[in-house]
Order: C-alpha cells, then sequence, then structure tokens
C-alpha cells in the first residue's frame, strides 16, 4: 500500500470526521509521525485508543485505525487542536495549536459531549495549564457541550493511563445516547 502524505484541502494531515448531531467529539492533539503517514487516527499499533473504546463499549467491536470513519455510526467525531503538525505534543511550534478552529467546529456540529484524549490539547484549548485539569468530567462547558478530560492513550503516556475517566465517560455517552434514541 502506498501511503498518502498530501494535506487535505484544509492542509489537515487527517481528516475530521464530524456531522451535527454527535454524542461525542474526542479530540486529539496532533496525529502522531504514524498517523500522519497513514492518514488515520491513532494508528501507532501500540496506542491503545482503539482497544479502549471498545474496552469501554464506546464501540461494539474494536475498530482498526483505517476505519476510523464508522466512529460516526457510534454517534462519535474525531478531530484534533493541531492538524496540521504532527509529532510529539512538546515539540510541536506554537503556531501548531489552532483552539480557535476547533471552537468553530464546536459551534457548527454541536456535540452532545467534547472529550480531550490527553490533557495537553485541553490545555492549549481551555488555557489552563495541564496541572489544573483533573481527569473526568470538567465544570465549564465549551459552547453548551460537556467537556471530559481523558487519560492519554498514546505509548508516551503509558504511565499516566488508567481506564476509569474513560469507563466514566462511556457510561454518560451512553445515558446520552439513550435520550437522542427517544426523541
Amino acid at each position: 500500500m502506498v501511503e498518502d502524505h498530501t494535506p487535505t484541502a484544509e492542509g489537515y494531515l487527517v481528516p475530521d470526521v464530524l456531522k451535527p448531531g454527535l454524542a461525542l467529539l474526542l479530540v486529539g492533539t496532533a496525529p502522531s509521525k504514524i498517523s500522519a503517514a497513514k492518514r488515520a487516527y491513532y494508528a501507532n499499533p501500540v496506542n491503545k485508543f482503539w482497544r479502549t473504546l471498545h474496552t469501554v463499549g464506546l464501540t461494539p467491536r474494536q475498530l482498526a485505525p483505517q476505519e476510523y470513519p464508522q466512529v460516526l455510526d457510534y454517534g462519535i467525531g474525531l478531530t484534533d487542536v493541531a492538524k496540521r503538525h504532527s509529532g510529539v505534543d512538546s515539540a510541536l511550534p506554537g503556531e501548531a495549536w489552532k483552539p480557535d478552529e476547533l471552537m468553530e467546529k464546536i459551534r457548527t456540529y454541536r456535540p452532545q459531549i467534547v472529550a480531550f484524549t490527553s490533557k495537553r490539547g485541553a490545555s492549549e484549548t481551555l488555557g489552563k495549564p495541564t496541572g489544573k485539569l483533573p481527569y473526568g468530567l470538567q465544570i465549564e462547558k465549551l459552547e453548551g457541550a460537556e467537556v471530559w478530560i481523558l487519560p492519554s492513550t498514546s505509548p508516551l503516556g503509558h504511565n499516566y493511563f488508567h481506564l476509569e475517566p474513560w469507563q466514566a465517560l462511556a457510561e454518560r455517552v451512553s445515558e446520552i445516547r439513550d435520550k437522542l434514541s427517544e426523541r
């Protein structure tokens, strides 16, 4: 398979997966070098993202990274705070971070929950230091959406990963899905 390194029309290394009415928008920081090369979210084989989604019940089976568009079938969207750069969060240049673009997507698509898959992405968006951001549900909302912060599934954050915030998020998403299906 030939890997396509051409950015999308917007300059994104991995395209957004968005539609109106999402129960959950998962927001990463930036694609890893592996994800950018494969043009797929969380494509590093040792990243726990896809396994975690399935383990906590957000998806009925473990999706492969290349199947990422299928998350829409489960009311889940995907994006990043830094869409035009790849690599380790700490190595990204200051101009990589585009929280204003993320906020515009939240206003446009109106997800019920916005969950950051790392503290760094949340920090860049919320304007708070990572040390002031606990895992789980946050007090503030973004454009009316609940805000959650989750431990990173990246192999670089392995020592900080724990499943409990992901499980709590999955329970909350289940409640929202139930309410949406009643409509």
